[in-house]
Parts: structure tokens; C-alpha cells; sequence
């Protein structure tokens, strides 16, 4: 098909728009501060009774995006070998975001009492974010050329930091002003937004599934799906010997992932409970490191440009550890508004680069874009499962979230190593 098609890559470029409401509204602001507001009894103890077991609420909370991830992490390998010989990622791309979608409309039955009911859904639907991703990312060598995959992978980051942002603003708006529209108080407003999103995601995503191939290479499967998934699969894992570049970038991406997506789905309960920050407060933090990393994208993709992947990623990682040195000591609003300002700058630079960087170590004649992604987002999963595991077990045994941050550092310094070692620039099908 016709690569840089401008249509095409901002039809890719919305699923971006569509998702990240989920990553904003549900895992980051508003789904985090109602659940720490409805499980904390009014005499302060966070303890809650999940299935007859007593834990505490964040506690529970990042063991189940721990689950989650990890059960993502399993079963992506032979989907993504599935899609690809049968040619149908963008299939899988629409399972996964139904599942997610709907999983977050479920959490407007979520009042409080029912934490059980709140914790299946919030696991569904981080299975049906993370999931898709896989197949919405092995479309990106498949539309754009090499020398876009930067800018084009910063326009998808951008376009989901702008979507979601307008998105929080109206809920934000409904959630203060809920009487404007009805509603009895600010926490059913707050279940409305969970509402929103879920229409929001399935709504937008039609444009996508318009506009992105059924199938680029034409593949027609003969034999069984499941069979050669799993072959095509094995295919992919061995051609890992020979792509040496590639293995040590996952190793690198592994462990500084570990801290970025740990402060994405945890600075809210942070805030909350170590510096004892108002709703307000933490929405402004949220959406002040939102507004930013939509430069911070465009920025770093401007930057590896000029100086490289290598070094742009590099510059970012050793930001992101005075990152987590500066959170271990805040302990004011003004000092951790300044924070959220320079994680925003390297948030929307990391994750975009990262992608368009892996994108440029798939060997260029392949057709198996969804299984070398897989690898890539396995990595991403397993990555988060580490973090927001270690960062939850921290607390339950030390009570202290700010010992979770001492882990974090740890994280980016060893990813920081990692990345040293990567030789770029290189070419994709050298064996190094």
C-alpha cells in the first residue's frame, strides 16, 4: 500500500485520540481519586474486603494491573502470530477495544461497596488497552516510511495527549458543576465520565477501523490459524539470535519502562496520600503533565533527528532518575507541580520514540510487523507488572510510598546501562 498517505496515518494517529482517554480519565485522574475516596472509610483506614481477604485499596489496586498485564503478556505472543498469517490485525485491534470500552462503561455500576465489581472491570479494561496496542503499533512500519516513523509515532502520542485532555476537561467541568447537568452529586458525575470514555473509545475508533488496511500483504490462511500463529511466532523468536541490537534495546526498554508507566498509573495515588493533595490539586497535575508532553513528543522526535534515537532516549532516561530523586523529597503542591512538569516533557518523548525506535529494528522485508511487535509489547506488559508490583509491595511492607520511589530510580539507572550498550545508528538487518 501507499506509504505517508496522509489520510491514512491520521486515521492511524486517532486510535491514539480514542484509547488514551482511558489511560488519562480511568488509569491516571479521575478513576483513581473516586476509588481511594469510596474504599477509605470515614475514619481513614484504606483497608477493603476483596473476595473475604483484607488489603489495603492502592495496594490491591496495583496488584491488579499487575494481573493484568501479565495476562496480556501471555497470551500476545501467539495472537499476534495469528494476525499476521492470517492478515486480520485490525480485527484483533477491534476485539481488544470492545473489550476494553466496555469494561470501562461497566465502571459506572461502581459505587463503593462493590470493590469487587470495580477490580474485574478495571482489569478488563487495561486487558483491552494493552492488548490492542500491539496490533495499532505493527501498523506504523506498515504506513509510514522509516525516515517518518519518529514524527509520525510523536503525532499519534500527541493526538492522544490532545483527545484526552479535552476529554478530562468536560468531565472535570461536569464533576465540579454537576448540578448543571443533573446529576445528585460529584461522585455519580465522576461515574459518568467513566461512561464517557468507554463511549468516546468506541466511538473515535470507527474512524481508525475506516481508514487502516484489512489486510496490507493479502495473506490468505490455508492451514490453522492457531497453528501457524504459533509458528510464526517461533519464526520471529529465533531471528531474535541474529538481532543483537534489537535484544538489548528490549532489555534496556524493560527496565526504564518499569518507572515510566509505574509514575504514569501511580503519581495520582502519590499525591494523594503522601502529600495529601485536594482532587483539584492532582487533576492540575495531571493535566499539566498531559498539556506538556505534547511538546515533550514533538520535541524528542525533533531531537533524535539531529543527534539520533540513542541519544535522545538517553538524555530522557537520566532526566526520568532525578525525576524519581526529586519525587522521593517533595513535599509541597508548588514543588510537585514543578515536578509533573518535567515528567510531561520526557512522558510524551519517551513513549513516542520508544516505539518509532523499535519500529526502525524490525528487519525491513519482513511481514510479520504484529509478532516483532509482540516481543515489544510483552516487554511493555511484563515491564509494568515488575513495576507497579514492586512499587504496591513496597508500601504493603514498608508502608511508605516513598520507599517505592528508591525502586524506581533502580529501574532507570539499570535501563540507563542497558541503553549504553545499544550501537546505533545501525541497520535492521545487520547481524551485530
Amino acid at each position: 500500500m501507499e506509504l505517508n498517505n496522509k489520510k491514512t496515518i491520521n486515521g492511524w494517529a486517532m486510535y491514539d485520540w480514542a484509547n488514551s482517554v482511558y489511560s488519562l480519565v480511568i488509569t491516571s485522574a479521575i478513576f483513581p481519586i473516586y476509588y481511594n475516596a469510596v474504599t477509605t472509610d470515614t475514619d481513614g483506614s484504606d483497608k477493603v474486603d476483596f473476595f473475604g481477604f483484607e488489603i489495603i485499596n492502592t495496594v490491591l489496586y496495583s496488584y491488579a494491573l499487575s494481573f493484568s498485564f501479565l495476562f496480556v503478556a501471555a497470551i500476545l505472543p501467539l495472537l499476534s502470530g495469528m494476525a499476521d498469517y492470517a492478515g486480520n490485525k485490525k480485527l484483533f485491534l477491534k476485539i481488544f477495544m470492545y473489550i476494553g470500552s466496555v469494561s470501562c462503561i461497566g465502571l459506572f455500576f461502581f459505587t463503593g461497596e462493590n470493590v469487587e465489581w470495580a477490580i474485574i472491570c478495571s482489569v478488563f479494561a487495561s486487558i483491552g488497552y494493552s492488548g490492542g496496542l500491539v496490533f495499532y503499533d505493527a501498523f506504523l512500519p506498515e504506513i509510514a516510511s522509516e525516515d517518518q516513523f519518529d514524527r509520525v509515532s510523536a503525532k499519534g502520542y500527541a493526538m492522544g495527549y490532545i483527545g484526552s485532555v479535552i476529554l478530562l476537561i468536560i468531565n472535570i467541568f461536569m464533576i465540579e458543576k454537576h448540578d448543571w447537568f443533573g446529576l445528585i452529586d460529584s461522585g455519580l458525575a465522576s461515574r459518568v465520565s467513566f461512561l464517557m470514555v468507554g463511549l468516546w473509545w468506541i466511538g473515535f475508533s470507527q474512524i481508525t477501523f475506516s481508514r487502516l488496511p484489512d489486510n496490507v500483504f493479502g495473506h490468505k490462511p490455508t492451514e490453522s490459524i492457531f497453528v501457524k500463529g504459533y509458528e510464526e511466532i517461533k519464526i520471529v523468536w529465533r531471528s531474535l539470535d541474529v538481532l543483537k541490537v534489537m535484544r538489548l534495546f528490549l532489555v534496556a526498554f524493560f527496565f526504564y519502562n518499569m518507572g515510566v508507566q509505574t509514575v504514569m498509573y501511580l503519581a495520582a495515588s502519590f499525591g494523594a496520600k503522601e502529600l495529601e493533595l485536594e482532587s483539584s490539586a492532582l487533576i492540575a497535575t495531571i493535566l499539566i503533565i498531559q498539556l506538556v508532553a505534547i511538546g515533550g513528543a514533538y520535541l524528542f522526535a525533533h531531537f533524535s533527528k539531529i543527534r539520533g534515537n540513542k541519544n535522545a532516549l538517553l538524555v530522557m532516561v537520566f532526566i526520568w532518575v532525578f525525576v524519581c530523586i526529586g519525587a522521593y523529597f517533595v513535599t509541597t503542591e508548588n514543588q510537585f507541580y514543578a515536578l509533573a512538569f518535567v515528567v510531561g516533557i520526557v512522558m510524551g518523548g519517551i513513549q513516542s520514540l520508544s516505539r518509532a525506535t523499535f519500529s526502525k529494528l524490525i528487519p525491513v522485508d519482513t511481514q510479520d510487523h504484529a509478532s516483532y511487535f509482540s516481543f515489544y509489547d510483552v516487554t511493555y506488559n511484563l515491564s509494568i507488572v515488575v513495576g507497579t508490583f514492586s512499587y504496591g509491595f513496597i508500601e504493603q511492607i514498608t508502608d511508605d510510598m516513598r520507599n517505592s520511589v528508591l525502586a524506581l530510580i533502580l529501574f532507570f539507572a539499570v535501563g540507563l546501562g542497558f541503553l549504553l550498550l545499544v550501537k546505533m545508528p545501525f541497520h535492521p538487518l545487520k547481524k551485530e
